[in-house]
């Protein structure tokens, strides 16, 4: 089993990994299977199920599903040309994808909320159809957004293709277990072993360059939520609070009176800072997912802010080790909200950034694995109930509690010596089943919980 750093750190645009990002990158591959099909396109549709019908408004999956079939994808994606693109779609009822002819589509009538039953493979499902001038269904595809902005078709998922099908890799952990094994027969630390998989699959200057990169992504989310204030948009009228609570610590700074417990206020506002831009539509890093994107950044500034001896040099350690307990996380539960409730997002989000903090603060393997079960357990049963569909409440807060519990779940593991209770691979099966047994309604449908309890009108 290997997912790559770069699978579970991508960078890309908010709202959401699985609801825009997802959608988005599903279009952009079903662009490239038209462009080699041996028929003549005249025009496109597109039919969100699942949770994508339920919450897509609220995370601009309709919007993100529109740009993705005029040729927008993530990676590039400029907010500015978006909206023009956009504005020009709504008016001429057609998209102009690079390598294809105009091809009808009008967004009222050719993109359709399908609020039935969910499509067999996932919660979040769609179905992208090409026509011909007759109007004639000439290719058609289902797409999965499966967590965290991976995306599958029917078939990948049928043929397991989620998991990993590429040449072998020196530490092939599948499991917590193993992952311990391999480190104590290797004498190697995860973030080592982590590292020695990555290079197997590509060079020293890209994975270097790249985590470089996540980083520099993700440090520049924070700071430019620190410094935007205004309302969110979605129609809740939520306030941007990070900018606020970020100049009264600055304030309070050199204070003599100031408690202790103020560090909590410093985790919070950097992972709050991070997701008030994930809900603008900013730039972000899934982390492993975009309604989590806050928590392993704020737990990493934390560490270079307030940690005496802190440096960057371990930026890279902090990030392979945080994906390499995602990547076990992904492999045998879930990332996705749609799937498992926030446990599987804020939940393994807090999991990933516990053992990146416990391993660049000295910790063992043993301890870093109980870092991260004690982050995990104590998110288990966590729904995913976005108030109006938006990444907004209570997703920003929920983020900053996510980054305090990861520094606690550090500081515990790192005042023993890795024996404990609760493998983490207990807890990972355990949100496995308790996202099985969850009700529909309290994952990421806004049809339960708080969506329902709090007046959004």
């Amino acid at each position: 089993m290997f997912l790559s750093v770069f699978d579970m750190f991508k960078v890309g645009i908010g709202p959401s990994s699985s609801h825009t990002m997802g959608p988005m990158v599903a279009a952009s591959r079903f662009l490239t299977s038209l462009r080699a099909a041996p028929f003549s396109a005249a025009g496109v549709k597109a039919s969100l199920h699942g949770s994508l019908a339920f919450t897509g408004v609220g995370h601009a999956t309709d919007r993100a599903t529109i740009l993705g079939l005029a040729g927008f994808v993530p990676e590039t994606y400029d907010h500015a040309q978006a909206d023009a693109a956009f504005a020009r779609i709504r008016d001429s009822k057609t998209v102009t994808p690079e390598g294809l002819p105009a091809l009808r589509f009008d967004p009222l009538t050719d993109l359709t909320f399908d609020f039935g039953p969910n499509l067999p493979g996932h919660a979040n499902g769609m179905i992208l159809s090409a026509t011909d001038a007759q109007g004639d269904v000439i290719l058609q595809e289902t797409y999965y957004s499966i967590g965290g902005g991976f995306v599958m078709t029917q078939a990948e998922l049928d043929a397991g293709k989620d998991t990993d099908d590429g040449p072998p890799v020196p530490y092939p952990f599948k499991s917590a277990a193993e992952m311990l094994d391999m480190a104590l027969a290797s004498g190697l630390s995860i973030a080592q072993m982590k590292r020695a998989n990555e290079l197997s699959r590509g060079s020293v200057a890209d994975l270097d360059s790249g985590i470089r990169r996540l980083w520099q992504v993700m440090n520049d989310c924070i700071d430019r939520g620190l410094a935007q204030d205004g309302i969110l948009p979605g129609g809740l009228s939520v306030k941007r609070r990070a900018r606020g609570i970020h100049e009264k610590l600055l304030a309070e700074r050199g204070m003599n009176l100031s408690p202790p417990h103020t560090i909590n206020d410093w985790m919070s506002v950097y992972a709050m800072a991070v997701n008030e831009e994930n809900a603008a539509g900013g730039q972000v890093v899934t982390a492993p997912t975009n309604g989590a994107a806050g928590v392993v950044p704020a737990t990493l500034r934390y560490y270079l802010d307030h940690v005496p001896g802190a440096t960057t040099t371990r930026v890279p350690e902090y990030l392979l080790t945080a994906a390499a307990i995602g990547g076990l996380v992904k492999f045998n539960a879930s990332i996705s909200g749609a799937e498992a409730g926030c446990q599987a997002e804020v939940g393994s989000a807090s999991a990933m950034a516990a053992a990146g903090l416990c391993a660049v603060l000295g910790g063992t393997p043993e301890q870093i694995e109980n870092a991260a079960e004690i982050a995990l357990e104590h998110h288990l049963g966590m729904t995913c109930d976005p108030v109006k569909g938006l990444v907004q409440v209570p997703c920003i807060e929920r983020n900053g509690l996510g980054a305090i519990k990861a520094v606690s779940a550090a500081s515990l593991a790192l005042r023993g010596d890795g024996t404990h209770f609760v493998p983490l691979d207990s807890a990972i099966e355990t949100m496995r089943q308790t996202g099985a047994d969850m009700h529909e309604k309290y994952k990421e449908t806004s049809l339960g919980g708080l969506a329902v309890n709090v007046p959004n009108c």
